[in-house]
């Protein structure tokens, strides 16, 4: 009876499945996910020709009616790698936030009369997209007041942050460096283009950002870096940009 009972459990073993550590297992995430609920909406409108330094004074002169109901993180205008554009960036907390701001503007009648009415028919397009900073940026603030900016957009290959996560953070931090630019921030798209990621850089001027572009030609770790990053680059976008007057970042 002892033999047959050890038989029983002996065929019951062999018939079980393999242990669960042995089984495969589908891991749906890709990339670390964000902590925070902040994202940062990126705002591009395309200005007709003959109205750009009209619009220009006028969002100098009614900025604040907008800039009392949420943060304004940098307003630019862009000056290589587009025409008759102005580039920014508003902080918010929650889409619940942005929601309320978007809703009270509407009935702010300063806002629609002296502003909005005025500089609607100004513009020609205008898109957005929402933005989150990636996991191990933080955005900072410029080396000194004046200078460009540089914003970098590369269109990764599908995939997510688990693919080209990795190589992008080497590229990026390899640039991060002293004698190179600064770093204001690295943002992953949320909404509008997926596997997008943008640089925002500042320099001091033109002319340095064309030198250290020289110098990170022959700087072979500047070089290993992006190598490794280009194999997840589908294509990249630069604009170099001029801070306006009333911009936070300048």
């Amino acid at each position: 009876m002892l033999k047959l009972s050890c038989s029983l459990r002996s065929a019951a073993l062999l018939l079980r499945p393999a242990a669960a550590a042995a089984q495969p297992r589908a891991h749906f995430g890709t990339g670390p996910q964000q902590k925070h609920r902040t994202f940062y909406e990126f705002r591009t409108y395309c200005i007709h020709p003959d109205q750009n330094a009209a619009f220009l004074k006028l969002t100098n002169e009614k900025i604040h009616l907008r800039t009392a109901h949420s943060e304004l993180v940098g307003f630019w205008s862009v000056e290589y790698g587009g025409l008759n554009k102005v580039f920014h960036i508003w902080k918010y907390d929650s889409y619940a936030q942005r929601a309320e701001v978007r809703a009270t503007l509407a009935q702010d009648p300063a806002w629609v009369s002296e502003y909005l009415s005025k500089a609607l028919p100004m513009l020609t397009s205008q898109d957005n997209e929402v933005t989150y900073m990636v996991p191990w940026s933080r955005l900072q603030s410029p080396l000194q007041e004046g200078g460009v900016y540089e914003l970098v957009s590369f269109q990764m290959r599908p995939g997510g942050p688990a693919v080209w996560g990795k190589a992008f953070q080497a590229a990026v931090n390899a640039h991060d460096a002293p004698g190179y630019g600064k770093l204001i921030g690295a943002f992953h798209c949320e909404f509008g283009l997926q596997n997008r990621v943008h640089a925002l850089w500042w320099f001091e001027s033109p002319d340095h950002r064309a030198e250290i572009r020289h110098t990170a030609h022959h700087d072979a770790r500047v070089v290993a870096a992006v190598r490794n990053n280009i194999v997840n680059l589908d294509s990249q976008r630069n604009q170099l940009m001029l801070p306006c007057p009333f911009s936070p970042l300048k």
